[in-house]
């Protein structure tokens, strides 16, 4: 996998607006919102896409989605509620080649998203 921006994010190579940590976990906020709260929850440890993923990466991703949940949480969106979504590839809107989890919330979410 060669390196992305997520890369230098974690490795405090290029500034970002880091709202969340942990040993395993970084998150930030996204540079084009598409919600009242957009942030991105990365791997420090890189994966691509969810296909390069695999039963050894089982634990981590859940992690991803808990610290989701955590920081929603902690910012009270957890009774109007939030929206999760991981892209793959592009088709599925993947840009950046380093797995993530947005999280959205701060306003009511549509189908399709809009």
């Amino acid at each position: 996998m060669s390196d992305t921006i997520f890369g230098k994010i974690v490795r405090r190579e290029i500034p970002a607006d880091i709202v969340y940590e942990t040993d395993e976990v970084l998150a930030f906020r996204d540079l084009n919102p598409q919600a009242p709260v957009h942030v991105l929850f990365v791997p420090k440890r890189p994966i691509a896409t969810l296909n390069e993923a695999g039963p050894a990466d089982a634990e981590l991703l859940g992690k991803l989605l808990l610290a989701a949940a955590d920081y929603a949480k902690r910012q009270g969106f957890e009774k109007d509620g939030y929206r999760t979504v991981v892209n793959c590839n592009e088709h599925g809107g993947q840009t950046v080649f380093h797995l993530h989890v947005h999280l959205l919330a701060g306003r009511r979410m549509t189908w399709p998203p809009g």
